[in-house]
């Protein structure tokens, strides 16, 4: 078999994505690999196509259990021996594991970097045709990224072990330079073929808001997408409990996900989140890495992250499958506030690190929070925002982020610009001290509050010279000021603003200053992307109903079986036997052997329907008489609004409608 013969067979596709093959020929050519590839972009194939072609054993070494079992679940789905080695087998499975492996019975092991340098373990690697060391989620191996893992320090001691080096492959979703030399060098990777192959994800609508209230924020973005498969992002446990009985008080399937709760719940939390019988997950950043579900279309921050590296990865979940989503971002100047205190705080327990270390690592991840809130703030490109980021050069406009589709206006604010960082200028001539950005704008504001009397803060000639704007005005432009280089905001648990000497030399020649401000907004969310290729939504519906029914049968998530895109591309092809199934996008010929006929009668169905000029079955609204009858059955064995849309394969609000208008639900 060739790399086109196994892509074909094993995962259903004709060729390769950008960057896919070219990193598959230097493994094959013997070649240590650094892939630099966005979430999405289809890295697991790069090291399993090579992994089927190689003589011997690939180890994929995995941070968590989660992404293991999802992708070996999905490698089994598709025809491919593979196995997994963490502390979710007890003593007798892993044993026959490894009895497995050594009769050769799997291609690939993934495997928790723990369990690498363990006796038993080591032995049987050192006795066993060990081909590949594939390392995912790589940047995991630097301090320096963001989300440090001392246990893939072990990593190369492990491939020391081996009398005969394997090949040594890295692959990461986000890294920046410092990062990337890191991966290399920690990894000791040689003379490897580094590739990035871009950042940019085009299904994924970007989107910013600045929210007066943000609970009532979310719930509205949340009703605007009933039944879609949510993930919703908070930077603390209080606002995960906060946000789910929220979201469950108002009807909606929501479950919650975040270090303070045991492994047992989490892995439930998590199963009902990936087998669809819960459509909203809320966690903190401990949710995500690795998961593998291809269906979820809309990602929610409701606080800013600390990083932009964070943020990418984690919007990054949504629209794997290739179709439209959105990813929304709740921004408050508090959120800034919250950031700091995490990161002050995030390294004091690390007795691995030095106090200068320690030191170094929050000033980097201070520079960091402040590229995340230039994005959060800017009235640029989003897109464009984050792909300069990672080192892009990509057009200034992107025509698809809530920047790009919101009509701006240019202002000129030189004279609420020159009172801003006047005041700046006054509190330090004041007492010797620089205050934040709220002290700044209450003064600004003329707050009768007691601390600026105490401190005699009233007296100044700045006192309440822009009482007339608002708040949300006077922090706009702070925000500007500080992002175009003006202003600067030094500090750890309490920042200041800091004037910089380009703000001292507009001061004195009396330049002007001017913003983008937005006249109004038209909200271009992901649904509203023209498909290209329309599909029948009754036939989807049905084919979605017909994979939630193998899906729950096989004990699997539904994606597992083929993805929503693969659906999509039955839809358009509409294929009557198993050579033209065997044709769609997605599909292999385990999976064709396995499901095929089981797809190709629902298509012959509703085909058949068609040609007749419509079933005689159907109802007003495209319900047939069957699939009433199904909601009436699926409603008396107590199933909820969620798992019944995903069975069904329709918007929630439209199983409501129909159930109202049957009398099923009164």
């Amino acid at each position: 078999m060739n790399k086109f013969e196994v892509l074909k067979q094993y995962f259903g596709h004709d060729d390769f994505r950008n960057g896919q093959s070219d990193i598959i020929d230097n493994i094959l050519a013997g070649k240590d690999v650094l892939a630099i590839m966005p979430t999405g972009a289809g890295k697991s194939v790069c090291y399993q196509v090579p992994a089927m072609l190689l003589d011997g054993i690939t180890i994929v070494i995995s941070p968590l259990i989660s992404l293991m079992k999802d992708q070996v679940e999905s490698l089994v789905q598709s025809g491919i021996r593979a196995a997994y080695i963490n502390s979710s087998l007890n003593a007798s499975q892993y044993r026959e594991v490894i009895r497995r492996a050594e009769n050769g019975e799997y291609k690939l092991i993934y495997v928790a970097p723990e369990r690498l340098v363990t006796d038993s373990f080591l032995a049987f690697s050192e006795n066993s045709n060990i081909s590949m060391v594939t390392v995912d989620e790589s940047h995991c191996v630097s301090q320096w990224g963001q989300d440090f893992r001392p246990s893939y320090l072990k990593i190369p001691e492990f491939i020391g072990k081996f009398s005969k080096r394997p090949i040594v492959t890295a692959f990461t979703a986000t890294a920046t330079e410092h990062v990337k030399e890191d991966i290399s060098s920690l990894l000791g990777l040689r003379s490897p073929f580094t590739i990035t192959t871009g950042f940019d994800r085009q299904n994924l609508y970007f989107e910013v808001r600045r929210p007066a209230e943000r609970l009532n924020e979310l719930m509205k973005i949340v009703d605007e997408n009933r039944g879609k498969s949510t993930i919703v992002y908070c930077a603390t446990r209080k606002n995960v409990e906060t946000v789910c009985d929220a979201l469950c008080e108002k009807g909606y399937s929501a479950t919650r996900y975040h270090a303070g709760l045991s492994d047992d719940e989490r892995r439930r939390n998590q199963d009902a989140f990936l087998y669809d019988k819960c459509g909203i997950m809320v966690a903190t950043n401990a949710f995500g890495m690795g998961i593998d579900k291809s269906n979820v279309s809309l990602i929610i921050h409701y606080n800013m992250p600390k990083n932009i590296e964070s943020y990418y990865q984690e919007a990054g979940r949504a629209g794997r499958d290739g179709e439209p989503a959105s990813c929304i971002l709740l921004y408050s100047g508090q959120d800034v506030a919250l950031a700091r205190f995490l990161i002050e705080n995030s390294n004091d327990g690390n007795e691995e690190l030095t106090e200068k270390e320690k030191a170094e690592l929050r000033a980097r991840d201070y520079e960091r929070l402040k590229q995340m809130t230039f994005y959060a703030t800017t009235t640029d490109c989003l897109r464009a925002s984050i792909l300069k980021y990672f080192g892009e050069k990509p057009p200034s406009f992107c025509g698809h982020c809530s920047n790009c589709c919101t009509s701006f206006e240019t202002v000129d604010i030189t004279t609420e610009a020159q009172k801003i960082i006047s005041c700046v200028y006054r509190v330090c001539n004041h007492n010797g001290r620089y205050l934040g950005k709220a002290a700044i704008t209450d003064i600004l504001r003329g707050s009768k509050a007691e601390k600026i009397r105490q401190n005699g803060y009233d007296t100044l000639s700045t006192y309440g010279i822009m009482a007339d704007v608002p708040t949300h005005r006077i922090r706009l432009i702070l925000d500007n000021l500080v992002e175009k280089g003006y202003l600067n905001v030094h500090g750890g648990d309490y920042p200041i603003v800091v004037p910089t000497d380009l703000a001292a030399a507009a001061i004195r020649s009396g330049q002007k200053f001017e913003m983008k401000l937005p006249k109004e907004v038209h909200r271009i969310t992901a649904k509203e992307k023209p498909a290209e290729f329309p599909v029948n939504t009754e036939l989807l519906a049905k084919l979605k109903s017909k994979r939630m029914d193998i899906a729950e049968k096989a004990h699997i998530p539904a994606y597992l079986v083929f993805t929503d895109a693969t659906l999509r591309d039955m839809c358009r092809r509409m294929p009557s036997t198993i050579e033209e199934f065997l044709g769609v996008s997605g599909v292999g010929r385990k999976k064709c052997e396995s499901y095929g006929e089981n797809f190709l009668a629902v298509i012959k169905e509703f085909s058949d329907g068609a040609k007749k000029g419509g079933s005689p079955s159907e109802v007003k609204g495209g319900w047939t008489v069957d699939e009433t009858e199904r909601l009436r059955d699926e409603v008396e064995k107590g199933l909820s609004l969620t798992q019944i849309s995903a069975r069904h394969g329709r918007p929630a609000n439209e199983v409501r409608k129909r159930l109202h208008e049957t009398g099923i639900l009164r």
